[in-house]
């Protein structure tokens, strides 16, 4: 490994100059199901925490998931970003909302379902990008709900593909690039799944476990050639409708967005399971896709230099309290 760059404090954070490639940056927009969360639950409100007619409201609204906000973050900071896009998918809004940052903004289609799309993916955003990736973040993700005696080998096999083998693929394709250049940043989404079995999830469980070894596994092999690869740990996420964009402390609509509502509505319309997920969040409130930009950005500049293998978890210290009867 290098040694540390000689620059001064308030420059470690710049990524002006470095070539970004981020998987699941452009699903953040879109259709969502709004919730009056039980973790603002009151006396006056409590029988809003009950899945009652007007608890349950539809909007169409821009709203920001995780992948999306890292991005915007990563261009923020100065950066140079190539999204990965679904083909046929019209949704241009990260894209145009980094364009006009006034940095240099690509995408590149790719079914991450599809092995052998990936296998060229990072090709493909290398020639668009002019030749050079600094930074390569896994951020795609989908999941699959059921009991593990009916769980289906399909659905295993699409949440494995996407979540787990898709970040290898591109890893692996970063790591041929990067090793020989001695530098590079690989950040890998994982999950508190990483750590916690979960109910009715176990492909999810499977593959996000598996992710934050393969980050650990990486790292050794890399680190002595200025490779860092590190994984960041989301808990539950969830973004206001405010204009502010801040989550209010008093009961008010909000947008579930670390887990889809079209693959997670059980668990939505479980009033005990919500309930005992916001009560076990020691910092008070559910996370916003924003708190993931001081991480994202720290991961993938020189301010990390020597920070390598470790799995960042963002989750108002719920992990630390996580235990498998509250799971």
């Amino acid at each position: 490994m290098d040694p540390p760059p000689s620059l001064p404090a308030n420059q470690l954070f710049s990524l002006a100059g470095q070539n970004v490639l981020i998987t699941g940056a452009t699903r953040g927009w879109s259709l969502s199901l709004g919730i009056q969360p039980p973790f603002f639950f009151s006396s006056v409100h409590e029988s809003r925490f009950h899945f009652v007619p007007d608890a349950l409201l539809v909007h169409y609204h821009p709203l920001l998931r995780i992948g999306a906000a890292c991005a915007i973050a990563l261009a923020e900071a100065g950066a140079s970003i190539c999204l990965v896009q679904r083909p046929g998918s019209t949704n241009l809004q990260t894209f145009k909302t980094i364009s006009e940052l006034g940095v240099t903004v690509n995408i590149v289609e790719c079914d991450i379902s599809d092995h052998d799309a990936v296998r060229t993916l990072f090709e493909r955003a290398l020639n668009v990008m002019g030749g050079e990736i600094h930074v390569l973040v896994n951020c795609a993700g989908i999941q699959r709900r059921s009991p593990a005696t009916e769980f289906s080998e399909k659905d295993w096999d699409d949440v494995l593909d996407v979540n787990l083998k898709s970040c290898w693929l591109l890893s692996q394709a970063a790591g041929r690039h990067m090793v020989p250049l001695r530098r590079g940043k690989i950040i890998n989404f994982c999950s508190l799944l990483t750590f916690q079995g979960g109910f009715t999830v176990p492909a999810y469980a499977a593959a996000k476990g598996a992710l934050g070894q393969l980050t650990k596994a990486l790292s050794n092999e890399w680190s002595k050639d200025n490779v860092q690869v590190n994984g960041i740990v989301p808990g539950y996420i969830a973004t206001d409708i405010s204009s502010s964009g801040s989550v209010p402390s008093v009961p008010r609509t909000i947008f579930l967005t670390d887990v889809s509502i079209a693959r997670n509505e059980k668990l939505l319309a479980d009033p005990v399971r919500l309930r005992q997920i916001s009560e076990r969040i020691p910092a008070g409130r559910w996370g916003q896709p924003q708190d993931f930009a001081g991480p994202i950005v720290f991961l993938a500049s020189k301010a990390s230099q020597y920070v390598c293998g470790e799995l960042l978890v963002v989750d108002g210290i719920e992990e630390l309290v996580l235990t498998e009867a509250t799971l």
